[in-house]
């Protein structure tokens, strides 16, 4: 298959580089020309825009920021696609936003795929995302080659927007359980209680979870070097909050956990790992 990959980030490069890997013939834009060497050297091709990168294409995968870079793509896309491209978004943005997007392409003769990842760097690098996948059956079984180079959970959830929804009810669950493992850290550190024989203890009982199993041991071992920064985990709360807002819903354990990621990115933690929400606790219970 001929992809395009958009976006060669922490997440974005060694998902792209899963694909050569597979046997795809993969083309590449990026808007620093370092980010491309490494695709580059495996064998890739570099296109000297969004435009020319998706001509010729079967299919087009985005991974950016936020819901405005993602559509600049996509617009972009949407110029140089073929007939029966499909565009595949893997970002994290609002559901809403997605399914605004999916009509623009639609209007355009492009089937659009929203199909938001969780597993982080480690995944990305390991092939082992996570993949929620919204748009239609047809698009989804096209694109579906791709996704099994890139994850081993491959859902198609629902119509556009679908993935969207999924990432976010993902992000609540992960930052309210990334937030639960490091208070209960906090707790029993402030009680001169060894947190590691904690850990152990409630990894055999219902408070096992894989959150408590791999970044709780990041916890115990101090490495906050980001696999998912705190300032994605705050945008991707934001936007639960904000979809919320639209449905009159109340979440309010996700409310208060955003205000903790929001409270990381001010206090400077931002570009640290989501688990360094251990930190700020420590900070302000007099820990630090």
């Amino acid at each position: 298959m001929k992809i395009a990959f958009l976006g060669l980030g922490i997440m974005g490069r060694p998902m792209a580089l899963n694909l050569i890997k597979g046997g795809h013939a993969v083309t590449v834009w990026a808007r620093r020309a370092e980010s491309m060497a490494p695709l580059l050297a495996a064998g890739a091709v570099a296109a000297a825009s969004q435009v020319e990168a998706a001509r010729g294409q079967d299919l087009v995968i985005s991974m950016v920021a936020d819901a405005p870079d993602v559509a600049e793509v996509m617009r972009a896309v949407a110029q140089g696609a073929q007939p029966g491209l499909v565009a595949v978004d893997m970002s994290t943005i609002a559901p809403a936003a997605a399914r605004k997007i999916g009509e623009e392409l639609a209007a355009a003769g492009v089937d659009f795929v929203d199909a938001p990842v969780s597993g982080g760097e480690v995944g990305a690098i390991a092939g082992m995302l996570a993949i929620m996948a919204g748009g239609s059956e047809a698009a989804f079984a096209r694109a579906k080659p791709a996704f099994e180079c890139l994850g081993k959970n491959v859902v198609h959830v629902g119509a556009s927007g679908a993935g969207q929804v999924t990432k976010a009810a993902n992000q609540i669950v992960t930052g309210m359980g990334v937030l639960a493992v490091a208070e209960a850290f906090a707790f029993a550190s402030k009680n001169g209680v060894e947190v590691g024989k904690v850990r152990e203890a409630l990894l055999g009982g219902f408070a096992y979870s894989k959150i408590l199993e791999n970044h709780g041991q990041r916890m115990l071992d101090r490495n906050f070097k980001p696999g998912f920064k705190s300032w994605m985990h705050e945008k991707d709360l934001n936007i639960v909050m904000q979809t919320a807002h639209e449905l009159g819903l109340c979440l309010p354990g996700s409310a208060a956990t955003a205000q903790m990621f929001n409270a990381m990115v001010g206090s400077g933690l931002g570009e640290e790992d989501s688990i360094a929400v251990l930190k700020l606790l420590e900070s302000l219970s007099g820990q630090a």
